[in-house]
């Protein structure tokens, strides 16, 4: 695959045009059910899945989106499109799937915090393959965000996501991995081997610093970054959880940089989603010029706000809200 100009200082022109949108993300839309208390039977009804929550992130931040996956042809896909409409992201690549189910998951609280039942075998999602690809949409993107759990889901998936990948970046486009690494999703070695493979072709890297220990067997968050720079990474945002993130530029304005950013303390009440906020505003920022520190600065605070609330896609702050908490967001 051609790479483009891994810079992220600012945005490389792209040829003839400029692109119709900020940001595109591929991946697995799901519906959530979330118990609002641990010792009650209750469950919200919420929305789901990692790349889209990211992309909504970065929608409510101001810029131009679009989602690409698959949905059932059942009430809970109607839903999801009307959640993407409400949030002003495109549905353009978005297909809907006869005969198939849209993936469910259960999130239930506990002393040891938050454990996830999913209900995704055979979905729509896990149907895609290359040939489902809106290649048109894809060639017209600044970013193409794409995770470890779109291509956990089947092989096809996996497939969808590579041809993806491959399209938008001979196009022009940059491309941002979150690793989202699942091990009860596929066997290890098959999702080291891929994650590698993709990394070189990844101009942002967003693992979590657990979730990469449990792949590459690396705990030491310099050993993780110097790793994925080695196999092809141009820059990494490693998430910290509560406190903040370390990131690692080799393209920063006046040469490499790495830097760590401290989180934003607040009262977490559900952390459902947070590293997927993280993602989508990040996203946001880089799309409007921001460098990758700064990005990270202000998906820091957005991060942390997200998890005042309940659910993945309800708590997503809004640009003003991160601007109230300190935050100096790209507009």
């Amino acid at each position: 695959m051609p790479r483009a100009d891994p810079s992220l200082d600012g945005l490389s022109p792209i040829p003839e045009a400029d692109p119709a949108y900020d940001l595109v993300a591929l991946g697995e839309p799901l519906i959530e059910f979330n118990q609002r208390c641990p010792d009650r039977p209750e469950f919200t009804r919420g929305f789901g899945g990692d790349t889209s929550n990211a992309v909504i992130a970065a929608a409510r931040m101001g810029v131009c989106c679009a989602f690409v996956g698959q949905v059932g042809d059942d009430a809970f896909g109607r839903s999801l499109l009307g959640l993407w409409h409400q949030e002003g992201v495109a549905t353009a690549g978005v297909r809907v799937v006869p005969g198939a189910d849209t993936g469910l998951y259960f999130v239930s609280h506990g002393a040891a915090g938050h454990e996830f039942s999913y209900r995704r075998a055979g979905s729509a999602a896990a149907r895609m393959g290359p040939a489902d690809l809106p290649l048109a949409l894809l060639a017209q993107t600044r970013w193409l965000h794409v995770s470890g759990i779109s291509m956990a889901i089947s092989d096809s998936a996996c497939d969808a996501v590579l041809a993806a990948v491959a399209h938008a970046r001979a196009a022009g486009a940059r491309i941002s991995f979150d690793l989202n690494y699942r091990p009860r999703l596929w066997p290890a070695a098959r999702a080291l081997a891929l994650t590698r493979q993709l990394l070189g072709h990844c101009d942002l890297f967003l693992p979590s610093v657990d979730e990469a220990a449990a792949l590459t067997g690396l705990a030491e968050p310099e050993s993780v970054i110097d790793w994925a720079h080695a196999q092809g990474a141009v820059a990494v945002a490693l998430k910290l959880g509560a406190q903040g993130c370390r990131v690692s530029d080799t393209q920063a304005p006046g040469g490499p940089q790495r830097l760590t950013l401290p989180g934003h303390p607040v009262q977490v009440l559900d952390a459902t989603g947070a590293g997927d906020c993280f993602a989508g505003t990040c996203l946001s920022q880089l799309a409007r010029g921001a460098t990758l520190a700064e990005a990270a600065q202000v998906a820091n605070i957005a991060a942390a706000l997200s998890t005042q609330g309940l659910g993945a896609v309800a708590p997503l702050p809004h640009a003003a809200a991160v601007r109230a908490a300190g935050g100096q967001p790209r507009l």
